[in-house]
């Protein structure tokens, strides 16, 4: 059974112990924050990775994420192929004054064309100009830190694997097909490589003009 006013004594203690300590301060904005790795600052756009399958944007709880796009006809690659149409995008655009930094986007994009960039410097006076169009959204992905290493223990990616065994066949034949002995010479036909008997001269053991 807990002792009567154990948790103020317990809240106090913490209280003394505090006022003990020096307090710090931070000198921003002249020194700046060491921020973790995973910060959740701004978003980045990587343009060429995104395909306006328009999910992030379905799955945005604030409806902040606008994204206008056009199709367009691509011709058949080849002689008596189809015409394909992809998708091409005009506007992507993200209202930070009504996002929450929820990070729903980043985790539904299945073609990774969305990152956190741990930039954190971005207030504005006018409210409008916290809609950050795709050219700037792009000018943030300069500030997004490389992933962490992976672990060593941690399983090879499947794609690197499957590239890194093609490369290792490819080497495997290449240095087969250079260590492999040239091919002989066809054999000449009879009566045509040098030495042959003429027309007429019959075989070595037969004199010219054939039996008597």
């Amino acid at each position: 059974m807990p002792i009567p006013g154990s948790g103020l004594a317990k809240g106090l203690a913490v209280t003394l112990r505090t006022m003990t300590k020096r307090s710090h301060t931070a000198q921003y904005p002249e020194v700046q924050p060491e921020l973790p790795p995973r910060s959740r600052g701004v978003i980045g756009l990587f343009e060429e990775n995104c395909t306006v399958c328009m999910l992030c944007a379905r799955e945005c709880p604030d409806w902040c994420i606008y994204i206008d796009s056009h199709k367009e006809t691509v011709p058949a690659a080849a002689p008596g192929g189809r015409e394909r149409s992809r998708n091409v995008l005009d506007r992507f655009a993200i209202d930070f004054s009504l996002c929450m930094y929820c990070g729903i986007c980043i985790e539904v994009c299945p073609f990774d064309a969305l990152f956190w960039s741990p930039e954190f410097e971005y207030a504005e006076t006018d409210i409008h100009e916290l809609t950050h169009e795709r050219d700037k959204l792009r000018e943030w992905m300069w500030t997004v830190p490389a992933p962490p290493a992976l672990d060593p223990a941690a399983e090879e990616p499947k794609e690197i694997a499957a590239a890194r065994k093609a490369f290792e066949k490819a080497e495997a034949a290449a240095a087969a097909r250079a260590a492999a002995p040239a091919a002989p010479a066809a054999d000449a036909e009879p009566g045509t490589g040098p030495g042959a008997p003429g027309p007429g001269s019959g075989t070595p053991d037969t004199p010219a003009g054939g039996p008597a």
